[in-house]
């Protein structure tokens, strides 16, 4: 066995900025200019931190919020969602947004798998109140957001407390800021636990990888929750004192989105392959002013090169994919406008997300985590400062998140020689079918290549003779009707036969989850409630 020998110098200190300095930096250089838009109302850096610093000084003084202590988000987005993620890191504390669509009983999951000391509650929530009420006895204030039967009102709280200030709480690189939770597709949530060091770092690689050049005079329009990558995104924008605009209304309203783009000449936008399909196939995309967009970015599930080149077609060289998980904060990798191409051709490589972003790096390895050949497929790894400090409270998956010091993204995919990224899949989506591995996503592409379908999901299910096959759930295009047995003809001969979906059927919409996308985990509920998993239905 190798030793190395290792220089240690401990460092004088562990101190990084505290997070709620980004909102004070963009208050003192730009006070007067705009910062947050939501519907008909709208909030100047100065008036955002003067609430901020007020709902800060309630949840000490009044609350008793110390360094550490968990407040739970459930909300649709608005401005005090926004504001309570600074007041949080101002005083050191973590804010454990969830996702506003879960059931009452998620909800009061996660606030006693986090320890929440407070609950933060849009109005429209009360069984989520008395949910977390019942199951989490360390739930100790309630703070309602609009006027409702269950807690203090929130902008009554920031009223009273108007013109207090305390002390923003000195941070270490691993002080907890946020409780990022999975999404639970294979269990329960976990908390992947963000911090402020690690944070800080992220924001300077989105600047850096994403939207490189962005100021104060850029807007960045909000068409996904908060509690995710939206809220990271906007995170970075108020670092550079970029405006944030709000959609007025929790459903997804395609065309107001483009009305508030041309309106206020928004520059970059985050998003997710399914709300940029939607948005580029709109009719007002044709006639609405978007030649302000610079950096569209999308991110959390993989986009088919048919819909890629539409928003090409449509957008311009705007377009810009990464790749990460929560655990990673997105910083996994970037595939920047250059890298996108209408043509394909070598320099295109179909299918890539991109390489790795600045500061990371990734390693594809086997199952007994050797790096592997660039070509050769394996799970994808990876090391740098945006990996999460690890699990809330569960050593069990945290042991299986690393190995060697590699986080485990639990995705297949192959790197090429010049480091460019591919994904096969979830490693949970991948299927045997007589002895050969099949990945969902190749065949996924090859389907949407069909001018007559818009979206498809394919997943593995029992075969008495192969193990498994596939099944190819799709949906076809507005005024087409394709017929099944003509699309498998169709199929024959693009890929290898044992890849060949067995069975495909047509429904009128695909289950999605709460952030847009294709939920394979939703689909095999669905085909289970159909009584159509059957191979030989």
């Amino acid at each position: 066995m190798t030793h190395i020998n290792r220089l240690v110098v401990e460092p004088m200190s562990k101190r990084v900025m505290n997070l709620s300095g980004f909102l004070v930096q963009s208050a003192k250089r730009f006070p007067d200019e705009v910062a947050l838009v939501w519907g008909e109302q709208s909030w100047t850096w100065a008036q955002m931190l003067r609430r901020v610093n007020a709902m800060a000084a309630a949840l000490q003084k009044e609350f008793g919020v110390v360094m550490g202590d968990r407040i739970l988000v459930q909300s649709q987005n608005c401005n005090q969602m926004f504001e309570s993620m600074f007041a949080c890191f101002k005083l050191g504390a973590v804010w454990v947004p969830t996702n506003f669509r879960q059931t009452p009983d998620e909800v009061a999951y996660l606030a006693r798998a986090s320890g929440a000391k407070g609950m933060i509650c849009g109005r429209l929530f009360p069984e989520h109140v008395d949910a977390c009420r019942v199951a989490s006895p360390d739930l100790k204030f309630v703070v309602a957001i609009g006027k409702a039967g269950f807690g203090d009102d929130y902008d009554a709280i920031v009223d009273r407390f108007d013109g207090e200030m305390v002390a923003m709480a000195p941070v270490e690189h691993c002080d907890p800021c946020w409780f990022f939770f999975t999404s639970g597709t294979t269990g329960r949530p976990k908390a992947a636990v963000l911090t402020h060091g690690q944070m800080g770092f992220v924001v300077t690689n989105h600047l850096c990888d994403l939207m490189p050049g962005t100021t104060h005079k850029d807007a960045s329009l909000v068409v996904a929750p908060l509690s995710h990558g939206a809220g990271i995104h906007q995170l970075t924008q108020v670092a550079r004192g970029a405006k944030t605009i709000l959609l007025p209304t929790e459903k997804f309203d395609i065309a107001e989105a483009w009305r508030l783009i041309e309106k206020w000449q928004v520059s970059n936008m985050f998003t997710v392959p399914t709300i940029l399909k939607m948005l580029t196939e709109h009719p007002d995309a044709q006639t609405r002013d978007h030649s302000s967009l610079r950096h569209v970015i999308y991110a959390g599930a993989p986009m088919y090169r048919t819909d890629q080149v539409r928003a090409l077609q449509t957008l311009g060289p705007v377009i810009v994919q990464y790749f990460g998980l929560g655990e990673v904060t997105g910083n996994i990798t970037v595939l920047p406008p250059a890298e996108h191409h209408l043509e394909d051709g070598p320099e295109t490589r179909v299918g890539t997300c991109g390489y790795a972003r600045t500061g990371m790096q990734i390693s594809i390895q086997d199952d007994e985590g050797r790096e592997v050949p660039p070509g050769t497929t394996g799970e994808i790894c990876v090391i740098g400062p945006a990996v999460f400090a690890g699990y809330y409270n569960n050593p069990e998956a945290n042991a299986k998140a690393f190995r060697h010091g590699w986080f485990r993204t639990g995705d297949l995919g192959h790197m090429d020689d010049a480091g460019f990224l591919f994904i096969t899949g979830r490693a949970s989506d991948m299927y045997i079918s007589g002895g050969s591995n099949v990945y969902p996503l190749e065949i996924e592409e090859k389907i949407l290549a069909h001018p007559d379908i818009s979206e498809a999901a394919v997943l593995g299910i029992p075969d008495p003779m192969w193990g498994e096959v596939g099944l190819a759930v799709c949906v076809a295009r507005p005024g087409t009707a394709p017929d099944p047995e003509a699309i498998m003809a169709w199929l024959s001969g693009k890929m290898a036969h044992y890849k060949l979906p067995k069975r495909l059927v047509f429904w009128p919409e695909m289950p999605k989850s709460a952030y847009g996308k294709i939920a394979k985990k939703l689909v095999r509920e669905e085909l289970i409630r159909r009584n159509e998993l059957d191979s030989t239905v």
